[in-house]
């Protein structure tokens, strides 16, 4: 049996006005997920542990069985991990967003307008060499994703607020917090790199032009997710499968390889709605041929409902199910294969934040009888013959273990 996970990040959602009172899900004309939904069997999956972060790697470590109370070390050491940044044990990784801070000292966006990764990565050594030391290293990542890793024992146990979650908010009020005394030379470090980081980016070359081209500008760092590189068992030795993982965004491939996956580039992947839908079914459908399952994810989803654009959000989730989901289920053999689709958090596109709701999922396994959903959507999936969800209990039904 081949087993195939697409996971629609940032999918799930609340009723949205504009869109009729429905949830972006029930909007969106998606033809081949509800036609699996009806030969499937569904549930809520819940991904975001109580009291727990909302981030994507919290989920996703959820949706292939891994215990985020034991796994999750931030995002900021899987990132560095596909961005193949080395890593001592001692190291603290952090995710290091460029991002647009308004006028009155506001977070406009999480992005700064989504800059190129060329843009980007000028700014990004400009800081190396102006903030950076023996003990603060940046890596230039894509876009606006970037690394900062702290060397010299210094401590993960601060409290970083995701940008993504706090746009309209002054960056002073979310300025980094000690967790402990030991952590309080971390947190000043941190907030100092921060208003640094304004003075010595306002006024760069790359921002002058986007400032002239009336773009938003890439005017200041922001570290957050710290954490130490996890020691994970993989998903072979755990499960006897062996797996490949399909994605633009660096957070999913470095859980990937900490996961024992093999991970592959998609050419034209951006992690926007622009994707390349129909390179990542080809991918999918040329890993299944010496892979047992492969994890397909797609960031698109998300990144509307951070701009708060329910439009898109529902293009999005119709070209997942058109370019993706129907390309790769008219190339493989159903009969001979597991597939699940799924959201991995909740994203409202009313908050433009990430949120802790169970995720409706499916499990199409040929195997099985189906349960009675005939669609997928955030209520029909409460329906569904598995109900709620959680811990490892998703990933063993999806692979036949209970």
């Amino acid at each position: 049996m081949k087993y195939i996970i697409i996971v629609m990040d940032g999918a799930a959602d609340n009723r949205v006005d504009v869109l009729g009172g429905r949830t972006p899900l029930q909007a969106a004309m998606k033809e081949n997920i509800d036609a699996l939904a009806k030969k499937s069997r569904c549930g809520l999956l819940r991904t975001i542990p109580e009291n727990f972060s909302t981030c994507s790697a919290v989920a996703n470590l959820s949706i292939l069985g891994y215990d985020p109370r034991d796994h999750y070390h931030g995002r900021g050491v899987l990132e560095a991990g596909a961005m193949k940044v080395s890593l001592n044990k001692e190291d603290v990784a952090l995710r290091c967003n460029t991002i647009c801070i308004s006028d009155d000292g506001k977070i406009k966006n999480h992005s700064a307008g989504h800059i190129s990764s060329e843009e980007s990565s000028l700014l990004i050594k400009h800081a190396n060499d102006k903030l950076g030391s023996s003990e603060v290293i940046f890596y230039p990542g894509v876009s606006y994703r970037h690394i900062m890793v702290l060397k010299n024992n210094y401590s993960p146990d601060v409290e970083c607020f995701p940008p993504h979650d706090h746009t309209g908010m002054p960056y002073k009020q979310l300025l980094v917090r000690p967790k402990n005394k030991h952590a309080v030379a971390t947190a000043n470090l941190l907030n100092s790199i921060i208003v640094s980081s304004a003075h010595i980016l306002e006024g760069h070359p790359v921002n002058l032009r986007r400032e002239r081209e009336q773009k938003d500008k890439a005017n200041m760092l922001w570290p957050w997710s710290p954490g130490k590189k996890p020691a994970m068992k993989t998903f072979q030795e755990r499960f006897g499968v062996k797996g490949a993982a399909i994605s633009a965004v660096d957070l999913v491939k470095g859980l990937g390889l900490y996961s024992g996956f093999d991970v592959i580039s998609i050419q034209g992947a951006t992690g926007l709605y622009d994707t390349n839908y129909e390179g990542k079914a080809d991918g999918c459908i040329k890993m299944l041929k010496n892979h047992d399952l492969v994890y397909v994810h797609v960031e698109a989803p998300d990144e509307a409902s951070h701009e708060g654009n329910a439009a898109l959000k529902v293009k999005c989730i119709e070209d997942i199910d058109t370019r993706l989901v129907g390309n790769i289920l008219s190339r493989i053999d159903t009969r001979e294969t597991v597939i699940a689709v799924l959201p991995d958090h909740y994203t409202p596109v009313g908050t433009k934040a990430h949120s802790s709701e169970p995720v409706p999922f499916l499990i199409c396994n040929p195997l099985l009888p189906p349960d009675n959903v005939d669609r997928f959507d955030e209520e029909a999936c409460s329906s569904g013959i598995y109900g709620l969800v959680e811990d490892n209990t998703f990933i063993n039904k999806f692979l036949g273990k209970e």
